[in-house]
């Protein structure tokens, strides 16, 4: 995801709906299910070395999108070792660097998952984290499988290695449509910042839009009246759009970089220009409504100048919307876990606000099709205080102190996956929830 920018917004000022408000949600204390979280605690610690191992491996190797080769390698190969019935898939649905791993205990119940994400960035290695998400993701599937031997508990875990997570290609999204979340009930991960601890992450939607000008060339001295320019139509779409921002909402960003603006000659009638634009915003029905106006602006560019005009418009993520059952019961396990390492501000287990971020991810496309979470976790800032996507967080990711902050995460998320498997009547609420939200049928 990119850079940190947490908002808190009233909860109540966002949701009314019945089964999304605070009262709905059933707590820990209502619950007469065995506690099982001092057990998964226990597990996670005992697997605190292997999983450092690991950690500091891929953050040392960092690996761009789809390219994540030694990642895939490292992380399959530590999930065949493992004592528990895992069920590896090298290469998974098509994609060389997606794997999936699942645990079946032989009988019919629920099916939670965890996203483990490995890829890093151009110049900057790890500097958004994904080797802390792919272990705390890790730690809350190995301890959740090991729950379920040895209480006897019906359903599965998955594991789905999402490749791709930087960019606009999404592994996750990827994956969906190739049938990987099929089957699941939930889909739980994790994502590192400096700043919030928080379940109740809401993060943007975002579109790419890829646009060329075709003119006509001339020579501007000698006959330029012959001449259709292209350039011309790319900066009247600029001014347009620029005052189109004038009445966009304040969660609306379009950003604009002109990636051909003719040639480096000055003496003639450009035949050609070209833009990329990219647009945000706090739904992706709210994307949708922006994609229109911006490109009635490059329309208006061509037709203003007599250019023809070619607009590919790119999908890229959806808003993530968290699960507040799910996300409830992160926040309760989360708070009962003691922290050697405190950072940010602690999250409270009554906490029903969501935690607006710029930021983009294809969780968020997940969180459409079936109940999630994606959390957000502070670790110790590095000397700079830089947040996620800056040097001085790639060091901070790498160190022991993170990396214990991640295991909490992985604690808290088997707590979840848990309660899913355990109590009585909250995956339908969950469900139920999710139904609501997104208005789909039973």
């Amino acid at each position: 995801m990119a850079q940190d920018g947490f908002v808190l917004v009233s909860r109540e000022s966002q949701i009314s709906k019945k089964s999304h408000t605070a009262n709905a949600v059933p707590t820990r204390q209502h619950e007469a299910a065995h506690d099982y979280l001092a057990e998964i605690a226990s597990f996670v610690d005992s697997q605190s070395e292997k999983l450092w191992s690991l950690n500091k491996f891929i953050h040392s190797n960092p690996e761009l999108a789809f390219q994540e080769f030694k990642a895939h390698e490292a992380l399959t190969k530590f999930m065949r070792s493992r004592p528990e019935r895992w069920q590896v898939t090298s290469s998974a649905c098509g994609i060389e660097t997606a794997w999936i791993a699942v645990y079946d205990s032989g009988r019919k119940g629920p099916a939670v998952s965890f996203n483990v994400e490995m890829d890093a960035l151009p110049n900057l290695g790890h500097a958004c984290g994904h080797n802390l998400i792919a272990c705390a993701s890790l730690a809350g599937a190995l301890a959740t499988a090991r729950i379920m031997e040895t209480h006897s508990l019906a359903g599965k875990v998955y594991i789905l290695g999402t490749p791709g997570e930087e960019g606009y290609h999404g592994g996750k999204i990827q994956l969906l449509n190739r049938g990987a979340y099929d089957k699941i009930d939930i889909s739980l991960i994790s994502h590192p910042s400096i700043l919030n601890n928080s379940p109740f992450v809401r993060t943007t939607a975002f579109c790419r839009l890829e646009v060329e000008f075709f003119g006509r060339a001339a020579h501007a001295a000698n006959a330029p009246w012959q001449g259709i320019n292209a350039l011309d139509a790319l900066v009247a779409s600029y001014n347009s759009i620029s005052m189109l921002r004038q009445q966009t909402q304040p969660s609306d960003v379009i950003g604009f970089a002109i990636t051909n603006g003719g040639g480096d000659a000055t003496n003639v009638i450009h035949a050609y220009s070209s833009a990329v634009c990219t647009i945000r915003s706090s739904t992706a029905s709210r994307v949708e409504t922006l994609v229109s106006k911006v490109s009635a602006c490059f329309d208006a560019g061509a037709q203003a100048t007599g250019a023809s005009v070619k607009i590919k418009v790119i999908k890229g993520y959806k808003d993530h919307v968290p699960n507040m059952h799910l996300a409830s019961s992160f926040a309760e396990h989360w708070s009962s876990l003691p922290d050697p390492y405190p950072v940010g501000p602690e999250l409270r287990s009554d906490e029903r606000a969501y935690t607006y971020v710029k930021a983009s991810t294809d969780q968020g496309d997940i969180s459409h099709a079936l109940p999630s979470v994606n959390v957000s976790f502070a670790i110790p800032a590095g000397p700079e205080r830089g947040g996620p996507h800056s040097a001085d967080f790639e060091m901070a990711a790498g160190t022991k102190w993170a990396f214990d902050r991640a295991l909490r995460v992985g604690k808290g998320m088997a707590g979840v996956a848990v309660d899913v498997l355990t109590r009585e009547g909250f995956l339908e609420m969950v469900k139920e929830e999710w139904r609501e939200r997104f208005g789909v049928e039973e």
